[in-house]
């Protein structure tokens, strides 16, 4: 039990001793101010006890002084000598719960004293007959007092020297922690560095155009880059130690990361995705959208992994709120579900619902457990509901301050028109499908305030387009195929006829169907409903082009040839004037003698780290008069690292290997800042 928790039995314990003393007076017909006195010491008892000003120590003293006076006064009367034993023991074996000797020690002393009295006939008693009987029933009453004296005693020793090896115990775990955590950078380091290169190299035989082999090669190589993460990331979560890495990001994004990741999945093309996003959501909030995106991985590798056919139904929402937003993400699929019971193991830790499955289809079973700890992490929640054989739902709702309150998808003014939506029913072998489909186009339809009206046969399209203003027909590619003519010689109207279809699906010649690659999703399909025929990037949601920096000169710092290959590739691809170095001396000879723009610094190199470089190089900068971004480029990349890096003194941070968006934004930032002369919220 706690500090608090023994407060209260002492409290307790002392109340009922003097409620029962106060009776024992009166029935005895004893002083007759004493019970005032009793009461208001009990009064002052609980107000110590309920003021927080007073240490914990000082409150102690205060409710042993009130029982040994209590049990003075007792023990003092000429009826109580056959009582004594019997209070101080009990007194005994309340107070051993605060574990302090001195009490104990106290308690027996106070013991003997209250028996000397008695032996000693003090003026005004009656004296004592010690006859046998009476002599037998001291030395009773002492040997049971000396009893419960050594048993409290052994036991409050006990306890101090559990509470000695606990915290012995506790500067072990946490000295064992500090190991871990220097273990998981050097082989975050040691995995991410030869991970950098597959990928990089990888990146760079596919633009030669070498073939498939160099494809597979970069899929392993990312997959292995997560897993590195979910070690990383599961550690954390079990440890409680994860950081945040907040800022400003584009909501669409969160969608986008979905899409692009289905569409390179192995099953993309046995799976339907069917993606909500509600046009509602504020265009710009405030959170680690790393992170996030890592719960949207998870969840949706988890989806993919347990479902055999049918599909998996996205939606992302939010409520507002005074602080901002409650951001929601659902991920639905029509996979083998789960058991309660295995739904209580996730949030415990590691879960596989099939150890033998899961070894031939992907996954180290540690992806929800992960989604619980970031979610936690930031406010937020997590709730599962599944039924064996019936499909899971994973609800994480988490709170995001909003940056920009606009919506993020929204319709031109001059849209003027109904909209159609012909998907035939019965061809889905998974009913749940047709349902996932009838939502997500209503809920859109109902957020962007467009008339949408469902017609399952081209019959219904006719009817449709006679008594209604159609200025949009949307359907899947086998409703297409099936009655292509009707909807090509539609599409030579003023209908806009789009089609969602499988990639390498090809329309014909002078076709003016409008073609949207899966999953439908809200962005193209409001591209569409705004910009008509015309309507291009329908692939995804885009973020802004490409930036150039072209002229940027730029020194890569790395110990690892491959690595200053990959780097240097890269960076070449943005117009950068490109020079190496190997080592953080190299580095510093080399900042002497030219002029750089830009210096990406690895981390751990032998003789001199990337830290002490970027110390001497900013020394130098001082005295030169330079003055050079120096970004933390390196495989050093467990939680907490990137506040490090800014920490010790460096202007932004990315990690191997490599994200290209994490380049692009961290190396605008610190060019600005150096061309405005301003400090700004590092990166």
């Amino acid at each position: 039990m706690n500090q608090r928790d023994n407060e209260k039995i002492i409290l307790f314990l002392s109340s009922l001793s003097a409620v029962g003393l106060i009776l024992e007076n009166f029935l005895m017909k004893w002083e007759f101010w004493v019970p005032p006195v009793v009461i208001a010491g009990t009064i002052v008892l609980w107000v110590v006890s309920l003021s927080d000003r007073i240490e914990p120590e000082i409150r102690k003293i205060f409710y042993f002084a009130f029982v040994v006076l209590l049990v003075f006064y007792h023990g003092i009367h000429k009826t109580s000598l056959f009582d004594i034993g019997m209070t101080v023991g009990l007194v005994m074996v309340g107070y051993s719960v605060l574990n302090s000797v001195y009490m104990i020690q106290t308690l027996l002393i106070e013991f003997f004293v209250l028996l000397f009295i008695h032996f000693i006939n003090l003026p005004g008693g009656e004296k004592i007959v010690y006859d046998k009987l009476t002599v037998s029933r001291i030395l009773l009453h002492i040997v049971i007092v000396l009893f419960i004296y050594y048993i409290t005693l052994r036991t409050i020793n006990d306890r101090i020297d559990d509470a000695e090896e606990n915290r012995r115990r506790e500067k072990i775990i946490e000295s064992n922690d500090q190991n871990m955590e220097d273990f998981l950078s050097n082989i975050s380091h040691e995995l991410r560095t030869p991970v950098n290169v597959v990928n990089g190299m990888s990146d760079l035989l596919m633009k030669k155009g070498v073939g498939t082999e160099a494809f597979n090669i970069r899929n392993a190589g990312m997959r292995l880059a997560y897993q590195i993460e979910d070690i990383q990331d599961y550690t954390e979560c079990r440890r409680n130690r994860i950081f945040l890495e907040e800022e400003n990001y584009m909501s669409t994004s969160l969608i986008n990361d979905v899409v692009t990741s289905f569409r390179t999945s192995d099953r993309a093309s046995e799976l339907e995705l069917v993606v909500d996003l509600d046009p509602k959501v504020p265009a710009m909030m405030y959170g680690d959208i790393k992170k996030l995106h890592k719960i949207f991985r998870h969840l949706l590798e988890n989806a993919i992994k347990f479902t055999r056919q049918g599909g998996i139904f996205v939606r992302l929402y939010a409520e507002t709120l005074d602080y901002g937003v409650n951001l929601t993400i659902e991920m639905t699929d029509t996979g083998i579900g789960m058991e309660k019971n295995a739904i209580h193991m996730i949030t415990e830790g590691m879960y596989q619902a099939n150890k033998k499955r899961n070894r031939s289809s992907g996954g180290i079973g540690l992806g929800l457990f992960i989604v619980y700890g970031f979610a936690h992490r930031m406010g937020g929640f997590v709730k599962i509901e599944s039924e064996k054989k019936n499909g899971t739902t994973v609800r994480v709702t988490i709170p995001q301050k909003v940056v920009d309150d606009k919506p993020c998808l929204a319709l031109e003014d001059s849209f003027d028109g109904a909209v159609l939506f012909h998907v035939r029913p019965d061809k889905y072998k998974v009913p749940k499908l047709r349902d996932f489909y009838r939502t997500m186009a209503s809920n859109l339809a109902r957020g962007i305030h467009v008339p949408l009206y469902a017609a399952e046969t081209v019959y219904e399209v006719e009817r449709l387009k006679e008594k209604l203003n159609v200025s949009h027909v949307f359907m899947g590619q086998e409703e297409y195929e099936e009655n292509r003519g009707y909807f090509e010689e539609l599409a030579k109207e003023d209908i806009v006829v789009a089609v969602s279809a499988e990639a390498g699906f090809a329309l014909p010649e002078n076709s003016r169907v409008v073609l949207m690659p899966k999953p439908l999703y809200a962005y193209p399909a409001i591209k569409i409903l705004n910009d008509g025929r015309s309507a291009d990037d329908l692939e995804g949601i885009e973020n802004g082009e490409k930036p150039e920096f072209t002229g940027v000169r730029t020194l890569v710092v790395d110990d690892e040839p491959m690595n200053l290959v990959v780097a240097s590739s890269l960076f070449r691809e943005y117009g950068m004037l490109i020079e190496t170095a190997g080592s953080g001396r190299e580095a510093i000879r080399k900042f002497h003698e030219n002029e750089y723009d830009l210096i990406f610094m690895d981390h751990m190199m032998p003789e001199m780290d990337g830290v002490e470089a970027m110390r001497q190089i900013r020394a130098a900068a001082k005295d030169l008069g330079k003055k050079t971004g120096i970004i933390a480029l390196t495989a050093n990349a467990v939680s907490g690292a990137r506040e490090m890096f800014i920490n010790e003194g460096f202007d932004g941070f990315i990690a191997k290997p490599i994200d290209t968006k994490d380049f692009e934004r961290v190396v605008q930032r610190v060019l600005s800042e150096k061309t405005s002369g301003n400090g700004g919220e590092k990166i």
